[in-house]
């Protein structure tokens, strides 16, 4: 099978075009190594790709898919068959700072793939959502039927636009669209605006930590190679027309139309404060914290139905916070050399 992978460059993306070439499909990896974050990191990840024992069957391609037109280019001359759609402005902070990033990337570029899949006959596109998009929701475990008409982000925003944008190519076009709500994924090659990459980094400069709500969070984290694992399972198994879909009173997560919305996480939340202990454990560093308000934009919470993926694709996150740390530090040791 040829893949189209964007975002390959990126934390999922990297990981994602892999396990893709390990099971032999031919990847097409499209980025437009933008320096949001350390663009030396990104080009790594690519080095780290070309080692591959399949690399032969990956063709990396520097572009931005708020090109439209340089996007139909692409797909039309390699033919995916289908898409895996990682590329995005990523960040919950900075889209405060920095909001026409997100609209370009987010939006501009979402439209501009959906373009391109429907006129080049994609038979799957599978595209990166949030768990940004449950914003203010306090019903835990968030559920892909839950209302998510309450964002308090701009990044939250536009993956919940992408998710209606992607139902509406469903339905006009019958292009089949799976959305995945991803929550707080970490590990191994991670983003470094990441709380991970960040404490981690602050722990071995003997620098101080910002813990936010004074320590008062939860998050369900998710390791890589679990939403690796998810994501390739739900590629494999077209997104289609749900016959218990009822207009009358719409489940959010399926429709009449060949379209799909699964959360990934890990069905278990975590302290704050114990993913920081485990952090210092596995470093052998005590943190030095400086204790803060919460952000704007930010949740205090998040918790991850992933009944609806694992009914779906037999497959359920089971990688455990400590052991999930443990092969971050490791990672982060042996890369930057500390």
């Amino acid at each position: 099978m040829k893949v189209l992978v964007t975002g390959a460059a990126g934390f999922i993306g990297f990981h994602v075009s892999q396990a893709l070439l390990a099971r032999g499909d031919m990847v097409i990896g499209l980025d437009n190594l933008n320096d949001y974050y350390d663009v030396r990191l990104k080009e790594a990840r690519l080095d780290k790709i070309k080692l591959h024992a399949n690399a032969d069957h990956f063709t990396f391609i520097k572009q931005d898919i708020a090109n439209a037109q340089a996007l139909l280019d692409l797909v039309a001359t390699h033919k995916p068959q289908r898409v895996v759609h990682l590329a995005a402005q990523a960040g919950v902070r900075y889209s405060i700072q920095n909001p026409a990033a997100y609209v370009q990337s987010n939006l501009v570029g979402f439209a501009n793939i959906l373009e391109a899949c429907r006129h080049h006959n994609v038979e799957h596109l599978v595209y990166a959502s949030s768990s940004s998009v449950y914003g203010g929701n306090t019903k835990v475990p968030f559920s892909e039927s839950d209302s998510v008409n309450h964002p308090v982000s701009l990044y939250a925003a536009t993956k919940k636009a992408n998710e209606l944008m992607a139902h509406t190519y469903s339905h006009l076009y019958g292009l089949p669209t799976t959305g995945l709500r991803f929550f707080t994924v970490y590990g191994p090659w991670g983003r470094p605006d990441m709380s991970p990459f960040l404490f981690a980094d602050a722990i071995l400069n003997d620098e101080s930590i910002k813990v936010f709500n004074h320590g008062d969070m939860m998050r369900d984290f998710t390791y890589i190679d679990d939403i690796v694992e998810g994501i390739l399972r739900v590629l494999d198994k077209t997104a289609m027309s749900d016959s218990s879909f009822d207009a009358s009173n719409p489940n959010p997560s399926i429709s009449h139309a060949p379209y799909r919305i699964f959360n990934i996480g890990n069905n278990q939340p975590e302290k704050l404060m114990d993913f920081i202990a485990y952090l210092e454990l596995a470093i052998g560093k005590v943190a030095q914290k400086e204790f803060l308000p919460m952000q704007l934009g930010d949740v205090k919470a998040t918790y991850a139905d992933v009944s609806a993926l694992e009914d779906w694709t037999g497959f359920k996150p089971s990688m455990s916070l400590e052991e999930g740390v443990n092969a971050f530090v490791g990672w982060y040791r042996e890369f930057y050399r500390v």
